[in-house]
């Protein structure tokens, strides 16, 4: 069992992107590394690719983002959030299309946690509300892997939920020997994403692990729960994961700033899952 263990292992670490991901995202990867690039360069070189730069287009401009204007074109959301927020954003779209075929109600889990994340970052120092909503997006991309690339052990992981009643993660443990937070930790480091993103997807279920993007992982965490507490998507189990109460110190928020965060929750899922974001049609 552990060298089929280590078999796995070594076929996820040696996974550098995901099958379906558009080879304009990497152009970008290499493009934002540099200096000189502009946002009109790596807008230009995203336009490309019709399909995903309207399904990013999309993304920034509905209630999700809650940017008050309409976003325009690509070269205008790089100037508003950034090269990496951009560039992460292209990973997202480009793997969400797939989610549903794999874990049922992943997209929708995402999406709130992306929202809460955002919510939680505008009430806390040291942390970016657009990149955190971002790490929130993108927290579970490990499942997309398992679901796709490891289908037959995916079936064992659901089994082992229901049979055990414990959270996904744990059953991955028993029978992968690693978890999605593992994955999504391999899967960023390759693409070069910052810390800000990597540690907040590789640890939001340990926050506590995080060293250099502590409030940020704190806030993924904090959100995924509260996401997950309120039955918006699903994460693959019915099973709200348990809340490190320290994360949530951390962050230095109040009971009044989670009871208003929680009031507001409401009215943003209902506003996004009637949007269908991933939807072909506007």
């Amino acid at each position: 069992m552990d060298m089929e263990k280590e078999k796995i292992r070594r076929k996820i670490k040696s996974i550098k992107s995901l099958p379906t991901l558009p080879a304009v995202a990497q152009k970008v990867s290499k493009m934002a590394e540099n200096d000189n690039t502009s946002a009109q360069q790596l807008g230009k070189i995203i336009s490309t690719d019709q399909a995903l730069s309207g399904r990013v287009l999309r993304l920034v401009n509905s209630s999700f983002y809650g940017f008050p204007g309409r976003i325009s074109s690509i070269s205008n959301a790089i100037v508003l959030l950034g090269f990496d927020v951009v560039k992460s954003l292209i990973i997202s779209v480009s793997v969400f299309e797939m989610m549903e075929k794999g874990v049922i109600g992943l997209w929708e889990h995402s999406l709130g946690c992306a929202i809460v994340s955002r919510m939680l970052a505008k009430r806390v120092d040291d942390c970016d509300p657009e990149e955190a909503s971002v790490a929130g997006l993108l927290h579970d991309i490990g499942k997309v892997v398992v679901s796709m690339q490891l289908s037959e052990n995916y079936e064992d992981i659901k089994k082992l939920i229901v049979e055990k009643k414990i959270i996904f993660s744990d059953a991955e443990k028993e029978v992968l020997g690693f978890t999605h937070q593992d994955i999504g930790g391999w899967l960023t480091e390759s693409w070069n994403l910052p810390v800000n993103l990597q540690e907040p997807i590789a640890y939001h279920h340990q926050p506590l692990k995080a060293q250099k993007a502590k409030i940020p992982t704190a806030v993924v965490h904090v959100a995924n729960f509260l996401t997950r507490a309120m039955g918006f998507g699903s994460g693959g189990d019915p099973w709200t994961p348990p809340l490190e109460r320290k994360a949530w110190e951390r962050l230095g928020l109040t009971m009044q700033d989670l009871e208003e965060i929680i009031e507001e929750l409401g009215d943003e899922f209902e506003s996004v899952e009637a949007e269908s974001l991933m939807s072909e049609g506007e």
